[in-house]
Parts: C-alpha cells; sequence; structure tokens
C-alpha cells in the first residue's frame, strides 16, 4: 500500500537526500569503517545541503522545517544506506540540537546555532555512563558550585559522535539529595580545560559511528553554559526521548527494509536444485511473512511520525515502536542473512554488516525490557 503520511515536498527533499549521499557517503563507506567515524567533510557538505539544520529556526542558519516528517526522511535515506551514518547524524540533528532550540537562552542560541547547522560544530549527547546504562535517574557525574563557576567530574560511556564532536550536552548532578529532580543539562565544548576523551570504542558493529567514552576532570564552567533551568535536567530528557525513540524506529524499519529488498533480489537470482532460492516453497513463505512484518512495523512507526508531528504522540506511543521496530529489524536481518547462506558470513556482503549493525537498536535510547517496563506502567502495573 502507498505510505500515506509524506507529500510531494517531503518526496523532493528525499530526492536531494539520496544524491547528496550517492556523491557524499557511499563512495567513502570503507575510508569511514577505517577511520571509525564520519570526517568532518561530510559533515560541512551536509550543512552545506541544509540537512543539519532542520529544527534550527531560520534566523540562526537553520531550515526550521517545523515538521519532524522531513527528519524522518532523512533519517530513512541515511538507513537505507547505513545504520552507522544514520545514527551519527540523527544524534545531531534529532536529539542534541533540540535541546539548544528548544531550551537555550538567545545568547546560546547565536554562538551554537549557526555552526550547527552549517556543520562546524557536531554535537553529542552524554546521558550513559559506565555504571548506569538505562538508570537515566541513577548517574553519577556531578556538577559542584564554587563561586560563580560549577565543577564538573565524571565521565560518560557508548557516547555516538563522542570522539568528534565539538559540543557535548551533558547530564550532570547538581542537587545529589533530591534524586532524579536534582539533575542537570550542561552544554560542555571540547575545548574546556578538563575535557577528555578516551579511545574510539571497538564494537561488533556500526564501525562507522565513532563511539568513545568521555571524561570530566574539574572542568569549570559558568551559568552560560546550562540548558534550561537547575535541577529540571531529568525532566527535559523525559520530555525528549520520545523523539529520540521515534527516530530510532524510522531508522530501524528502513534499515531493514532496504536489506530486505536486496535479500529479495538475491533470492531471484540465486539458484538452487535449478530453480531461484525464492521459489523454494519454504524460502517463498518466509519472505511473505517478512515483508508483510516490514510493512506492519513501517504502517504503526508512520503513524507515531505523524502523531509527533502534530504533537499527540505520547512516551508510550514512542516505547513501542522503537521496541517493536528493533525486534522487526533484528529477527528480518537474521533470516535475511540465513537467505544468503554462507555469502550472509561475509564482512564483504551488506547483510552481514546490516545485522551487526542493528544489535544494538535493541540495547540503545532505552533498553526493549525499559520500553516494555513503560508500557506496562501506562497499563496500571
Amino acid at each position: 500500500m502507498k505510505r500515506m503520511i509524506f507529500d510531494e515536498d517531503h518526496d523532493a527533499f528525499r530526492d536531494s537526500c539520496a544524491a547528496f549521499l550517492a556523491k557524499h557517503a557511499t563512495p567513502h563507506l570503507e575510508s569511514f569503517i577505517e577511520n571509525k567515524g564520519l570526517p568532518r567533510e561530510f559533515w560541512l557538505a551536509a550543512g552545506a545541503e541544509g540537512f543539519l539544520g532542520l529544527e534550527i529556526p531560520e534566523e540562526f542558519g537553520g531550515a526550521e522545517a517545523g515538521d519532524f516528517r522531513f527528519n524522518a526522511v532523512l533519517d530513512e535515506e541515511l538507513a537505507k544506506l547505513n545504520a552507522a551514518i544514520s545514527s551519527c547524524v540523527a544524534i545531531h540533528t534529532d536529539i542534541a540540537v533540540p535541546y539548544i532550540v528548544d531550551l537555550g537562552t538567545d545568547e546560546q542560541k547565536k554562538r551554537w546555532l549557526p555552526r550547527c547547522a552549517t556543520g562546524e560544530i557536531v554535537t553529542a549527547i552524554g546521558m550513559t555512563e559506565p555504571s548506569g546504562g538505562s538508570d537515566l535517574a541513577g548517574l553519577k557525574t556531578t556538577a559542584v558550585r564554587d563561586g560563580d563557576e560549577w565543577v564538573i567530574n565524571g565521565s560518560k560511556t557508548f557516547i555516538t559522535n563522542g570522539f568528534s564532536a565539538d559540543l557535548v550536552l551533558t547530564a550532570v548532578r547538581t542537587s545529589p539529595e533530591k534524586g532524579a529532580k536534582g539533575i542537570t543539562m550542561f552544554a560542555l565544548e571540547a575545548t574546556d580545560e578538563g575535557f577528555s576523551r578516551g579511545r574510539k570504542l571497538d564494537k561488533v558493529g556500526q564501525a562507522e559511528a565513532d563511539t568513545s567514552e568521555l571524561f570530566f576532570e574539574n572542568v569549570r564552567v559558568g551559568d552560560d553554559r546550562i540548558i534550561g533551568e537547575v535541577d529540571r535536567g531529568f525532566i527535559y530528557m523525559m520530555e525528549r526521548l520520545p523523539q529520540e525513540r521515534l527516530s530510532c524506529s524510522v531508522s530501524n524499519v528502513a534499515h531493514a527494509k532496504q536489506i530486505l529488498a536486496e535479500t529479495i533480489q538475491y533470492a531471484h537470482d540465486r539458484r538452487a536444485f535449478n530453480q531461484s532460492i525464492g521459489s523454494l516453497q519454504h524460502n517463498k513463505f518466509l519472505l511473505a511473512e517478512l515483508v508483510t512484518r516490514i510493512e506492519v512495523a513501517e504502517a504503526y512507526v508512520d503513524k507515531a511520525v505523524l502523531a509527533h508531528t502534530r504533537g499527540e504522540a505520547t512516551a508510550t506511543d514512542a516505547a513501542k515502536a522503537k521496541w517493536w521496530s528493533s525486534e522487526i529489524q533484528n529477527d528480518v536481518l537474521d533470516h535475511c542473512v540465513q537467505l544468503h547462506g554462507g555469502y550472509g558470513f561475509m564482512n564483504e556482503y551488506r547483510v552481514a554488516r546490516a545485522w551487526r549493525d542493528a544489535r544494538v537498536s535493541k540495547i540503545w535510547a532505552g533498553s526493549n525490557e525499559i520500553m516494555k517496563e513503560l508500557i506496562g506502567r501506562d497499563l496500571g502495573f
């Protein structure tokens, strides 16, 4: 069935995204893997095309689309090519930058947003800690008041864009006695004294994404680095995690849908027992099931994206979309590997890389177990 959430403007934007990636990403994928990250040239090129400023007001150099469906189109096109690139760009456009847009002061917006739009500033979000995982309320990085400054100490881990980010929106504990109500968001610059990075982490998949540890040793900043209000950081994160989870959901489905399409073509071309392997009844039935599951998942995610665009999506809606889309993604890709046989286990085949890249989607942005916990609470349990 024809998808109903996009119009001609979204279709034209999709064509622009695809053309950009064909020029600036597809020919360079191997070098992205080798360097474990995206070069600054990629970010600058994306900024020049207007892809990094979808949520940034025009006065600060952005597109101010005011329509999350454009974010969804970009997420889809990126994911169809490469899940890791999609995650890197989405962290910047869909997750970190909106904190500044929504909560930043005029001075903060003037200071950072124009360069976020051009790609001169790459952003990351500093939530996860070595001992915390999905327990955001239990973070241990602290900011202690010292005169007119705050002194920040602690660390973060598994931070996408962490090695290359110029600006990290960082959750820290400012009032330990308040628990979850004592967390504040700070904008930390990579040039701040006491800010350092660990190595690029050696991950199972998504080699193209630079993921690293971040360390803060007596980083001193003023009130001008606080995003929003002191001690309201946990609320801000909870308010914005649904968009992060919807962004992940869009990418999950698009990623699996693309690899499934390539697998169907492989099943047409590959022959065994004097016929295409797709003609074998088991494989035919399996592919019928996989196509249906992808399209059903896509329909729910589309509905959630449209609801979010209208300001109607709830945190529970996003939790459902996130856990379900990642489960479907991983299951579909596992079958795609199996249908490729031995070739599916070779790194030179996209299906093998996609299979590895997808596994983290059941863990990040809140593990699927946490998503089910949120849904269960909404049911009154």
